[in-house]
């Protein structure tokens, strides 16, 4: 396939790699639609390939075996899924979906193995990454525990919007409620809440970032340590 050239990737992974690392991955890339809905992972199964999201988001979904539901973290231009393989598996523990479609760019994970065995620096930089991401899950699980449903919900639409070049996120009720592992009617009431401060507004299907700043004061510290640690590892996210 005919590549984009590494500076005008918009994957901050890809777009930080030197000439030769990217060209290593790049070879072996077949650029893929990926729709809501779209699996990247089944949870137990083996991978076949690795994305990097150059825009949509996906998450990674943890499940109870009683079918119970909660988003572990979510990704976007920022990374590559599933990191697991760079770990040394050849499968995800978790379900890992796109919630907002995008496009990506996916290679086969025996390429990718090859590609990360036999560069120090392409492997290191996605290391980085998946610490990020690790930090990111720890606060997911820390902000579910502590933090009101307002505040989490605050947190969540922060944390799309990083990952989106748009104020307009498409995003519904009900896949809300598996992020947060709430009720539909709290996530509602949680939407109210915010439109009413004028951080966002919500329409069916929709919810638009309408003051960022306000949105991040009220998140307070439910938001940002991830953040900071993926400026300090990798770079400015958007």
């Amino acid at each position: 396939m005919i590549m984009l050239p590494r500076t005008a990737v918009r994957n901050r992974l890809l777009s930080l790699l030197s000439t030769q690392d990217y060209t290593a991955l790049a070879n072996d890339f077949e650029a893929v639609e990926c729709p809501r809905g779209f699996i990247i992972a089944e949870p137990d199964q083996v991978v076949s390939h690795v994305y990097f999201c150059e825009s949509g988001l996906g998450s990674v979904i943890a499940t109870s075996p009683e079918g119970q539901k909660v988003e572990a973290g979510l990704f976007g231009w920022d990374g590559f899924s599933p990191i697991s393989v760079l770990l040394g598996s050849d499968r995800a523990p978790n379900l890992i979906i796109m919630q907002i479609g995008g496009f990506c760019y996916r290679i086969e994970r025996s390429r990718f193995d090859a590609a990360t065995e036999t560069s120090a620096t392409l492997r290191g930089l996605l290391l980085r990454y998946v610490q990020t991401f690790n930090v990111q899950a720890s606060f997911t699980a820390l902000s579910n525990a502590v933090h009101p449903v307002d505040e989490r919900l605050a947190r969540w639409l922060l944390m799309c919007h990083d990952r989106s070049d748009s104020d307009d996120l498409p995003i519904t009720h009900e896949f809300l409620s598996i992020m947060l592992a709430v009720r539909r009617p709290s996530v509602t009431t949680s939407l109210h809440a915010l439109e009413g401060h004028g951080f966002i507004r919500s329409e069916r299907g929709f919810v638009t970032i309408a003051n960022r700043t306000g949105l991040e004061e009220f998140a307070g510290d439910a938001y940002g340590k991830p953040e900071a640690e993926y400026r300090r590892l990798i770079g400015p996210m958007r």
